[in-house]
């Protein structure tokens, strides 16, 4: 996918729903209030046979401190210098402003070619507006709707040329690109494997407000990619980054923090919050960000449970370590926390850091491959069956009703995560307390430790019996 489109306007012009339009899915945070776009944002557009790299941005402010909307507007400039070419957008119901005229000039000094589009042209409201545009110089203007899908014909004639003049892309790399760019939620059979092994493995970066998350990607990536400052919940879209780590090709997807529900006041921060728990739905490992100097609260437990509950990989990573003086101490607590609270995973991999020196960040992406290896391992049967025989010498299941339940069989259906299936002769099963028996030993014998293992009881008889 060799051309690559620029979103750019002051706010609250359409940026973000031009963005959906063209990707197809409600991927960027839409709201009537403006400025709720921060970082620039990507995703794989289309436009009838158009295929292309599309960038939703914050809205152009004329800010040049050390403020966050300063921040904003840098993220968006180095999004139009990345482009091939720019969509300028204007409101036309407002018609040409200052700032859009101020912003046109700057964009004239640079060689990223521009189209101007004027949005919400449907109706007559905006027909002045469009008049207007004329004025500022950028030749015709495209008139648009975004919301209602209007005026895509001509935008398509506008953005053809340069789509022609950026062909030189082998199409094989354009078809991986497209295949690896659909989110996948695998059933964990193994027709599935080689599929996962292929694809750039899915990490979400999740935690808390302002704990570190996109100073961490912006580290290991070697750039100012996302925008960062002292402000809490400044990331509100889900934003992914294609990365690449010992050869391994990596999608670091930075979230938005994470509050309790009851702390959520605000129509955007429940669509943000909303973003991030499906980022963890698609996720194949989940990076859960603490600070090092408030570890674990209870919103931290929420999250690292809804990470188990959906089955992903996870690992710790605790934030800001250099601003801790008793580190085992601090150490020994977080593993306390963790038996206690978290028993029903074992052996959560903990990785200290810090995100603003670059310290150990190698080890956080080695705890990921690692995890991630473990979380997709697959065990036959055969030896499956011979641990089985060997588990029920040493503790056999406790009676039912009166009766001794008899395991038959064993076998792993699925991965991502290991489930395993337990054939039994009665119909009730097996008491929970057994199966928490059963899944500690297959992390002790098989190294499973850091994931979560599903055990599904079911009445069958053994298949590999004779009768």
């Amino acid at each position: 996918m060799s051309l690559t489109v620029a979103i750019i306007g002051r706010p609250n012009v359409g940026k973000s729903t031009l963005f959906n339009r063209l990707v197809g899915k409600r991927l960027a945070i839409v709201d009537d209030m403006p400025g709720v776009t921060r970082d620039r944002r990507e995703g794989d557009g289309t436009l009838s046979d158009l295929k292309f790299k599309v960038i939703d941005t914050a809205g152009l402010e004329d800010a040049h401190d050390d403020s966050l909307e300063s921040r904003m507007r840098q993220q968006t400039e180095a999004a139009f210098l990345e482009a091939n070419v720019a969509l300028m957008m204007i409101d036309a119901r407002t018609g040409v402003t200052p700032v859009d005229e101020h912003f046109v000039n700057w964009l004239r000094r640079h060689k990223t070619p521009v189209i101007l589009v004027a949005n919400k042209c449907e109706g007559a409201a905006g027909q002045s507006g469009l008049l207007e545009a004329y004025a500022l110089g950028l030749g015709e203007p495209v008139p648009l709707s975004a919301e209602h899908g209007e005026g895509l014909v001509d935008l398509y004639e506008a953005l053809r040329p340069y789509a022609d003049a950026a062909t030189e892309q082998e199409n094989w790399e354009r078809t991986k690109r497209e295949a690896n760019d659909v989110p996948l939620k695998d059933s964990g059979d193994e027709r599935d494997d080689d599929a996962v092994m292929n694809r750039p493995l899915q990490l979400a970066i999740v935690g808390r407000p302002n704990v570190g998350k996109s100073t961490l990607i912006n580290k290991l990536l070697g750039e100012e990619r996302l925008l960062t400052g002292p402000e809490a919940g400044i990331t509100r879209d889900s934003i992914t980054v294609p990365w690449t780590y010992k050869n391994r090709e990596f999608k670091l997807v930075d979230t938005a923090g994470l509050r309790r529900r009851a702390r959520v006041t605000g129509k955007i921060e429940a669509l943000s919050g909303a973003d991030t728990r499906r980022t963890i739905d698609f996720a194949q490992v989940v990076a859960l960000v603490l600070d090092a100097r408030d570890m674990l609260e209870k919103q931290d437990l929420t999250i690292a449970s809804n990470v188990i509950d959906e089955g992903r990989a996870l690992i710790i990573v605790v934030n800001k370590w250099d601003l801790i003086s008793d580190g085992k101490e601090a150490l020994d607590k977080l593993h306390d926390r963790l038996q206690t609270s978290l028993p029903q995973v074992r052996g959560i991999p903990i990785v200290t850091i810090s995100a603003k020196t670059g310290k150990n960040l190698h080890k956080v992406l080695d705890a990921v491959l690692d995890v991630f290896e473990v979380w997709n391992r697959r065990i036959s049967t055969a030896k499956l069956n011979r641990w089985l025989e060997h588990t029920l010498e040493h503790h056999q299941p406790p009676m039912i009703s009166g009766r001794r339940v008899k395991i038959r069989y064993m076998t792993q259906p699925k991965t991502r995560p290991p489930t395993f299936a337990l054939f039994v002769s009665h119909a009730k099963g097996i008491p929970e307390s057994y199966e928490r028996y059963m899944a500690n030993a297959l992390r002790e014998d098989f190294d499973l430790w850091g994931v979560p293992l599903r055990i599904m009881v079911r009445k069958g008889h053994n298949p590999f019996a004779k009768d």
